[in-house]
């Protein structure tokens, strides 16, 4: 199966103007980015990026694609045998998966000409924007949890696979397991799931229930005990497993009170290595009210799955640069009131000091790029003496994916996610935001367009 009729039908209708223009094989740069991000949160999260790389790759028109493309009656036949050749062959630059973005970062660059890169809008956008929206706020969840363990459980909530890329995200930005098995067969995510109320509701007594599950376990399961009485549920698990039942967990109900009575009553049974888990419509925010409540660990779906309320986070694409007439590169940019974009093909750069990210920097043009370094490095010279210029970073975000056509790096999707996840580790600790400053707030730093600010901004 290919990834080329995953895209939307004016890409190929513009494509076929551009041929009968003779303007297709301008060379052309694409920048994904976002203009803003949802109100309250200080930063997102890229995810996506290993598998638009794949996506690229399987971007091709087979026999039975071209023939569906011509009984729409839409496209002449010079361009369907352009489709029926077609291969990416140009180069794409983008921020390392897991790193962080903010407004106009240029998260991804797609260089190559119109015809090659025009094509490619709907499906890397389509991919963008999901996976970021679960590692986006994945990502809050995971530091209001405060070093417990997230387990992912959302995959009846999504299209079955918006499911197994959404648990991809979640184990990006830190969420040790999943429930779903072709995330784990996939992705190489620990997978872990016990029994439901329908477990329960299929015995006569609850007693029978837990003795089934138990017996198939081990002692070590995780039993469900809210289906009737939490208390009794409590006694009975103990009394079948010993004290060294795994976990119980609540899914309905005050969670932070039942927890309290839920411990002092494991503890009094001499079930003290029991676990509490938490599951039940869970969010950031309910997840930061349960801070100093005894629940070990928190299962969660809906909210993280579908973005938290905010399910795209509204990434676009937009031709920044193309060839002109005279063979020279020019920025092109709309200037639509509330959607104008910046021309150019941008570079950017994490700026930090003392350890600390002071800034994001994006420059379009590399006449302002050599500006800036030049600039800043005579700041630092004359500086030298002080602490905090002395420990001053530049870090550049973008780095070649792509190039010619050819992946600069095949990682098995196993080893996509654990880079990913270590680069999300380091880029939010740059940040140096605590479970105290809460969920939300301002953006954790300035995106700035203008190098000569990034001496007032390390100052």
């Amino acid at each position: 199966m290919t990834s080329s009729l995953m895209t939307d039908l004016y890409e190929l209708t513009m494509l076929r103007a551009a041929r009968q223009a003779g303007i297709a094989d301008r060379r052309c740069v694409f920048e994904v980015f976002v203009r803003s991000l949802p109100a309250g949160r200080r930063y997102g999260v890229l995810a996506g990026t290993g598998r638009v790389l794949e996506a690229i790759a399987d971007f091709r028109f087979d026999a039975e694609d071209i023939a569906y493309l011509r009984s729409l009656d839409v496209m002449d036949e010079d361009t369907l045998a352009f489709l029926a050749d077609y291969r990416f062959g140009g180069t794409v630059l983008g921020y390392e998966e897991g790193e962080l973005f903010f407004p106009t970062s240029p998260v991804l660059r797609v260089e190559g000409t119109f015809a090659e890169a025009v094509l490619l809008e709907t499906v890397i956008l389509s991919i963008i924007n999901h996976d970021s929206s679960v590692a986006s706020v994945g990502s809050r969840m995971v530091t209001a949890a405060r070093g417990r363990p997230c387990i992912e459980m959302g995959g009846r909530r999504v299209h079955e696979e918006a499911a197994v890329a959404a648990a991809r995200a979640a184990a990006i930005v830190g969420f040790a397991a999943t429930s779903n098995l072709a995330a784990g067969q996939r992705y190489g995510i620990p997978v872990r799931g016990t029994a439901a109320h329908a477990f329960t509701l299929l015995f006569d007594q609850e007693r029978e229930a837990f003795t089934a599950q138990i017996t198939a376990q081990g002692a070590g399961t995780t039993v469900l005990v809210d289906t009737y009485d939490v208390a009794e549920a409590v006694r009975t698990a103990v009394d079948i497993a010993g004290p060294e039942l795994g976990a119980v967990r609540l899914d309905s109900g005050d969670l932070a009170e039942q927890s309290r009575a839920l411990r002092a009553q494991l503890d009094s049974l001499g079930a003290t290595g029991t676990k509490i888990t938490a599951t039940s419509d869970l969010d950031e925010y309910r997840v930061e009210a349960l801070a100093g409540v005894p629940v070990d660990s928190f299962g969660i779906g809906t909210r993280l799955v579908t973005g938290g309320g905010h399910p795209a986070p509204g990434f676009v694409y937009k031709l920044v640069e193309r060839e002109g007439a005279d063979g020279l590169m020019h920025p092109v940019g709309k200037r639509s009131e509330n959607k104008s974009t910046l021309g150019g093909a941008k570079r950017a750069f994490r700026l930090g000091a003392a350890g600390t990210a002071r800034a994001e920097l994006v420059l379009p043009s590399a006449a302002e790029i050599y500006e800036f370094e030049r600039e800043l490095m005579d700041e630092l010279d004359r500086r030298e003496a002080s602490p905090l210029w002395t420990e001053a970073t530049v870090r550049e975000l973008q780095v070649p994916l792509i190039v010619d056509g050819e992946p600069v790096e095949t990682p098995t999707p196993a080893e996509q996610v654990a880079r990913a996840r270590a680069r999300h580790e380091a880029s939010l600790a740059e940040l140096g935001l605590t479970a105290e400053d809460g969920p939300d707030g301002h953006l954790a730093i300035p995106t700035i367009t203008d190098g000569l600010l990034a001496a007032a901004v390390l100052d």
